[in-house]
């Protein structure tokens, strides 16, 4: 069927509600928006689903939930029949129809046999990582769409060791949710009956004393807090899920003034005072900005709104309040998480960093300095979750910690995705640490520039969307690969990595080398000096990515030649065109 024929099924068929073929009829006539909602059915990738809220195929609805939970149910009914009594965790964060999503997909996984653990409210993704293995769940779905704007909701299924799943369950599920051909196909079943018979569960408080008491245990020095009693610290969960744990855990910890931004205090699904609830937009920080002036705060920390990401702002010299990318926080924490625990005799020989490759390359440095291994993955904390799992089966190394450019982090082993609420005890703490030494984060900072060099990293995202966006972005992945430049804002170019083909080229040698990491859309430039150049289309957006990096003798020199990279991008972009 075409997209105005499935239209007309989807106001036909009794498989679909009055309120749904309302606001199908609504559109009548509207053929751009009836090809938008129809012209494909919204994939369920590697990463679940995400989309915008809305009746059709390609939207998030009830339908496309319960179709991607028929699939998920019968990929482990088919693989793992234990499974059923296993059971499923979900937790769904504070989005318009999360809580409707998450109740919908447990009676559908009922339907089929299979348990589930449902969360009583709202809960961050990263204790639904720390439920599943708690539990000894076989699986975990997330509703939530992280930090994409309000109209977003999304879907994301975890496997039995607490992370996303990777190859080859992923295709697993994949093709049991595209083998559904007919919506009617769905099995659900009435929640009160689903309840008596024992597959329906309520999970909560337990889960939460297990996920902070874990957190807790992350604590690398736990003594500088109570030496750091007047330290003031401002957060905002923007509206989302951290609220409650985040302020428990700082709490428990010793924190004794935590402000917290009130608008942004209580669950909102529309985050009507940011929009895009995203801790990468210094904007989201604006209400912060002002609660910490008033109270003269030292560090503001922030979630988005499932908190597996934070935030962080710091003061400079001058007392103005600055916005640190992902990049910045991670290198600080892995400076202090090595260094802690080399001092305190806790840092295994063994010990592995883990970065995704567009992370910045700071992170090699600070490693090999304190004798611990770099490992690096393909963009998505799933890849980091993947090889704490292979680290305890083969025991070839220990992780210690792991994060990405995109503003999450880990340390330890308590769950399998970042968590933005260790993250926040972590920093905190961290902060506390260089406050008794008479040092902000921001000396902190400079003082990792002094000792390995400034690395300054930056993302151009390009928002291309609807089908002809789709077709833009793989156009220029494909002019990108026909023409492969010997130089890139000056920097002459050493190696193409393209982790679609397998294939590493020496641009000057001709000499080759082959991918070790798992097939993906991605095309790498290492260049003369430290810089490099990263292209992705998105996995969770209509967006293409260009991420960058560079190495300087000082900050402004680094800045600079960001600039120059950057408009090299554009340059390239309008070539493409």
């Amino acid at each position: 069927m075409d997209y105005l024929e499935k239209y007309e099924f989807w106001l036909a068929s009794d498989a679909f509600d009055a309120e749904t073929k309302k606001e199908l009829e609504a559109i009548r006539g509207d053929e751009k928006e009836i090809k938008e909602r129809f012209y494909k059915d919204l994939e369920f990738g590697t990463g679940g689903l995400r989309g915008i809220i809305g009746a059709g195929t390609n939207r998030m609805n009830k339908y496309t939930v319960g179709k991607a939970t028929q699939g998920l149910a019968n990929y482990i009914l088919k693989n793992n029949p234990d499974g059923k009594k296993m059971g499923v965790a979900i937790a769904y964060d504070s989005r318009n129809m999360s809580p409707e999503f998450a109740e919908m997909s447990a009676l559908v996984l009922n339907a089929n046999g299979i348990k589930a653990y449902v969360f009583d409210e709202l809960r961050p993704t990263p204790e639904l990582s720390f439920a599943v293995r708690t539990l000894g769940c076989t699986a975990g779905i997330v509703v939530t769409a992280s930090h994409n704007p309000p109209e977003y909701n999304g879907y994301k299924v975890y496997w039995a060791d607490g992370a996303q799943v990777v190859a080859p369950k992923d295709k697993g599920i994949i093709n049991e949710v595209n083998a559904i051909t007919d919506f009617a196909d769905i099995k659900t079943m009435d929640r009160k009956a689903a309840e008596e018979a024992g597959l329906f569960n309520v999970i909560g408080k337990d889960i939460d004393d297990g996920f902070i008491a874990a957190i807790k245990a992350q604590a690398i020095r736990p003594e500088e807090i109570e030496k750091a009693k007047d330290m003031v610290i401002v957060y905002t969960p923007l509206h989302g899920t951290g609220n409650k744990p985040v302020r428990r855990v700082l709490k428990e910890v010793g924190f004794e003034n935590v402000y917290v931004v009130p608008e942004q205090e209580l669950p909102d699904k529309n985050f009507s005072t940011v929009g895009y609830p995203n801790p990468e937009d210094p904007k989201a920080f604006t209400l912060a900005i002002e609660l910490a002036k008033q109270k003269n705060a030292d560090i503001i920390v922030g979630t988005d709104p499932d908190a597996d990401r934070i935030g962080v702002v710091i003061k400079d010299a001058e007392g103005n309040y600055n916005v640190m990318t992902g990049n910045m926080t991670g290198a600080l924490l892995t400076e202090y998480v090595l260094k802690g625990r080399q001092e305190k005799g806790k840092l295994p020989e063994d010990a592995a960093v883990i970065k995704t490759i567009v992370t910045t390359e700071m992170v090699r440095a600070i490693a090999e300095d304190y004798g611990a291994e770099l490992v690096e993955v393909l963009t998505g904390f799933k890849f980091i979750g993947e090889k704490i799992k292979q680290y305890e089966e083969d025991h070839s190394h220990t992780f210690v910690f792991g994060f990405e450019e995109s503003y999450g982090c880990l340390a330890g082993t308590y769950a399998r995705d970042k968590d933005a609420v260790g993250a926040a005890m972590l920093v905190c703490e961290m902060a506390a640490y260089y406050k008794n030494r008479g040092m902000t984060l921001y000396d902190g900072l400079n003082e990792l520039y002094e000792k390995y060099g400034v690395y300054k990293e930056g993302v151009k995202s390009v928002t291309l969307k609807g089908i002809d966006g789709a077709e833009q972005i793989q156009k220029i992945m494909a002019y990108l690969r026909a023409n492969t430049p010997m130089e890139l804002a000056g920097h002459m170019i050493t190696w193409k990595k393209d982790y679609k083909s397998g294939e590493f080229v020496h641009i000057g040698t001709g000499e080759t080398d082959k991918s070790t990491l798992p097939v993906s859309d991605v095309l790498y430039y290492n260049m003369e000096g430290g810089s490099w150049m990263c292209v992705r289309p998105s996995g969770t957006e209509p967006k293409i990515k260009f991420y960058m990096g560079v190495k300087a003798d000082s900050v402004k020199e680094a800045d600079k030649k960001i600039a120059v990279m950057e408009q090299a991008i554009e340059e390239i972009l309008e070539e493409v065109k």
